[in-house]
C-alpha cells in the first residue's frame, strides 16, 4: 500500500505542476491579448480603407491626415464646360463641395458593424476585416443648380419670329432668329457627376434648338396705319407690298392707336347708326348697301370697337382727318386691299 500512496502522490503533484504551468500561460497569454487590445483600441483595424486609401493601423489623427491629402486635389480638380459656343471652367471646391473627412473618419474607427467578440478577435489575432468606407461629401445641389441657371442665362437666347410690330409708338421690322435653350435638368445631372468624379473632365452641355415659327420668308399680311401722314401699308412678310393714302379721325374723335387685328370681312355692307342721339342724330339708322353707304363697298372690322378699315364714296376726304374714328380709303383701294388680308391681319396704328 504504502508504494502506491507514494506513486499517486507523485502523480498528484505532477497534474499540480502542469496545471499551474498551463494557467501560468494562459495567463501570461490573456495579458498579452489584453495588452495589444489596449494598445491597438486607438488605431483602425487592419485592412480598414476609406474611399480606398488603407488606413489600418492608423490613429484617428493620422487617419484625418491622410485622408485629406487624398481628397484635397480631387476638390480643386478643374472641369471644363461648354455651351453654344462658350466655355466655362469650374472646381468642386467652388460649387460648395466639401467632403466630410472627420465624420468618415469616425465611423471608420468604430470598424465595420460586428459583434464585439468578432471585433475583439481581430483587434488580438490581427487579421484583415478588408473593408472600405465611402467618403461622406456635404450636399452642394442648391450650388450646382445656381451655376447651371447662371449659364443658362449667359448662352440661352430666345426664339424670335418673323413679324412687323409696334416698339414704343414706332413700326418696327423684326427678323427671325433661332433661338437656344440650355436643357438645365440634365446639366445640373451631368456637372454634379463630374465634380463627384473628382478628376479633370471636359463636359459639353446639351442645349434645344428652338426653331422660329414665322420666318422671314412667310407671306404674312400686316397692315400698318401711320395717323400722321393718313397712310396706309400693306406688308406681305417683312416687304412692303402696297401703299395708300386713307383719312382718319377728325378733331374731336379718335382712331385708336396699338396693335389689333382684323376680325371680320364684310362684303357689301349695310352702315349703322352708331350714335343715332349723338353725332348721328338726323341720319337714318340703317344705310343698306349702295352709292349713299358710308361704308362703300368693302370693310374690314377691328376688334377695336366701333373702328373699320372701309372704302368711302367721298373721294375727297382721303388724306385729310375727316372720320369719326374709322379709317376710310378710296372705293377702288379698299376693293384691291379686301382679298389680300385675311381675318387675323394684325393691324397696327401709330402717329409718325
Amino acid at each position: 500500500m504504502e508504494p502506491l500512496r507514494r506513486r499517486l502522490g507523485l502523480a498528484s503533484r505532477r497534474v499540480l505542476v502542469v496545471t499551474g504551468l498551463a494557467l501560468l500561460l494562459l495567463a501570461l497569454g490573456s495579458a498579452a491579448a489584453t495588452a495589444r487590445v489596449k494598445s491597438s483600441s486607438d488605431q483602425m483595424l487592419k485592412g480598414m480603407r476609406i474611399d480606398g486609401v488603407d488606413v489600418g493601423g492608423m490613429t484617428r489623427e493620422q487617419a484625418l491626415a491622410a485622408i485629406q491629402r487624398d481628397v484635397t486635389p480631387k476638390l480643386h480638380s478643374q472641369v471644363a464646360v461648354t455651351v453654344n459656343g462658350r466655355r466655362f471652367t469650374i472646381t468642386p471646391a467652388q460649387l460648395g463641395r466639401a467632403a466630410l473627412v472627420s465624420q468618415t473618419v469616425d465611423r471608420a474607427m468604430e470598424g465595420p458593424r460586428l459583434p464585439w467578440i468578432a471585433k475583439l478577435w481581430y483587434r488580438v489575432s490581427g487579421q484583415s476585416v478588408n473593408r472600405d468606407v465611402s467618403l461622406a461629401y456635404n450636399d452642394n445641389s442648391a450650388q450646382v443648380a445656381s451655376f447651371v441657371d447662371t449659364v443658362a442665362g449667359k448662352v440661352d437666347r430666345p426664339m424670335q419670329d418673323a413679324a412687323v410690330k409696334l416698339v414704343d409708338g414706332s413700326v418696327q421690322v423684326q427678323h427671325a432668329r433661332t433661338g437656344w435653350s440650355l436643357d438645365q435638368s440634365s446639366s445640373r445631372s451631368m456637372v454634379a457627376s463630374a465634380l463627384a468624379a473628382g478628376h479633370a473632365a471636359q463636359l459639353a452641355l446639351p442645349a434645344r434648338v428652338i426653331h422660329p415659327r414665322v420666318t422671314d420668308r412667310q407671306p404674312v399680311a400686316t397692315i400698318t396705319i401711320n395717323t400722321g401722314a393718313n397712310q396706309l401699308t400693306l406688308y406681305k412678310g417683312l416687304k412692303v407690298e402696297k401703299r395708300y393714302r386713307v383719312a382718319t379721325a377728325k378733331s374731336g374723335f379718335t382712331t385708336p392707336k396699338g396693335t389689333w387685328k382684323v376680325v371680320d370681312k364684310i362684303l357689301n355692307p349695310s352702315w349703322h347708326n352708331p350714335a343715332p342721339n349723338g353725332w348721328g342724330a338726323g341720319m337714318p339708322l340703317v344705310i343698306p348697301p349702295g352709292p349713299g353707304n358710308p361704308l362703300g363697298t368693302r370693310a374690314l372690322r377691328l376688334n377695336s370697337p366701333g373702328i373699320l378699315i372701309h372704302g368711302t364714296f367721298n373721294a375727297a376726304s382721303i388724306g385729310t382727318y375727316a372720320s369719326h374714328g374709322c379709317i376710310r380709303m378710296r372705293i377702288a383701294d379698299s376693293i384691291d386691299l379686301f382679298p389680300r388680308v385675311p381675318v387675323g391681319t394684325k393691324v397696327l396704328v401709330y402717329r409718325g
